[in-house]
């Protein structure tokens, strides 16, 4: 690849860094004006002409996990990790603008009854299980500690209770049995309509500048809107059968497909302990099944991405950062968001 521009862009004019944790409207009209003319002024190519086709994949990069204050802000070691994540990866974008194709964000997209959120459970008191504070395993299940709510079961399975309580214990069970992380539940979060759904601002207007100087039009991925299942990866869903053996829900074998087509995948996002980590990890899987030198067309920039971390209650950057780890040893490129991607390609 080694017709790929050298030189890095300068950042626009527009850019603030200090919004960057802030939610704020992004200017479209203005901002499509801008990018023509910028793409004018350092003679910009639209991508048809790309020689070597680089996909930027970002996972989640959205309000509800990258600001601070909302339902599951990722605050890594740092506390502000998401914010400083977004920071470099928006100057990423605007740097490289020129030699990235296309732009894939993924958004996880949530109503409130679903599997892993509080209203779906009840214990004998007939209370919900608290957000973030609670796991439930076959075991709870099967000593009465949590039960499927009744009452939801109008929504899910058109009343019948016994279905869905067949459904929540076999999902439980066999995320056990996969070796997967146990059902957490989670505060309500990337709710569909709501202001957390929506993507950070700033990133929202880095992209949408380069949908515009690029005339790429950027491809929007939508993941976790199963009831009855998780969905961290944007690949694949936590559970694919349900208990009578039909599926609950499919690989996005699309997706799959249109990544290993590229030349480059260049990966970032939140959080790298979830729904980062489990993406790279189901490509890997495709990849292993097709081509083991595959991997090597994939590259991660680790300073885009934190892992969860709540202070005094659970850490996960160590389960992070031995993901990236086997990543690596899978020939798959850990790089810095500070390189041109002309550097490491």
């Amino acid at each position: 690849m080694n017709n790929i521009i050298k030189t890095q862009l300068p950042i626009p004019a527009h850019f603030n860094p200090e919004k960057v944790g802030e939610v704020w409207r992004v200017l479209y009209q203005e901002r499509a004006a801008e990018a023509e003319a910028w793409a004018k002024q350092h003679d910009i190519k639209p991508v048809y002409s790309d020689k070597a086709r680089i996909c930027l994949l970002l996972i989640d990069v959205q309000n509800t996990f990258c600001i601070p204050g909302f339902e599951l802000f990722v605050g890594g070691k740092s506390g502000t990790g998401a914010v400083d994540d977004n920071r470099r990866l928006c100057e990423f974008i605007y740097r490289n603008l020129g030699v990235i194709t296309k732009i894939i964000p993924t958004l996880d997209t949530h109503t409130a009854i679903q599997i892993f959120h509080p209203i779906f459970w009840v214990n004998a008191a007939g209370e919900h299980p608290i957000p973030a504070a609670t796991s439930i395993t076959p075991a709870d299940i099967e000593k009465g500690i949590w039960r499927v709510n009744p009452a939801v079961a109008n929504s899910i399975t058109n009343g019948n209770y016994e279905l869905l309580e067949k459904h929540a214990y076999h999902y439980v069970k066999q995320l056990s049995q996969d070796g997967k992380y146990p059902l957490t539940i989670w505060p309500y979060h990337s709710m569909l309509g709501g202001i957390g759904h929506a993507l950070v601002a700033s990133i929202e207007e880095a992209i949408f500048f380069h949908c515009i100087a690029r005339q790429s039009q950027t491809q929007f991925e939508i993941k976790g809107d199963n009831p009855l299942t998780e969905n961290y990866s944007v690949l694949r869903p936590e559970v694919l059968q349900g208990f009578d053996q039909n599926p609950l829900a499919q690989k996005n074998t699309r997706l799959i497909q249109q990544l290993l087509e590229f030349d480059a995948v260049i990966i970032a996002g939140q959080a790298k302990s979830h729904c980062v980590a489990w993406t790279i990890d189901d490509l890997l899987t495709e990849i292993q099944q097709v081509d083991a030198t595959l991997a090597q067309k994939i590259y991660l920039l680790e300073d885009c991405t934190s892992p969860v971390v709540v202070p005094g209650v659970v850490d996960y950057t160590e389960q992070a950062d031995t993901a990236f780890t086997k990543f690596a040893n899978a020939g798959m490129h850990i790089v810095n968001s500070h390189q041109p991607i002309a550097s490491f390609l």
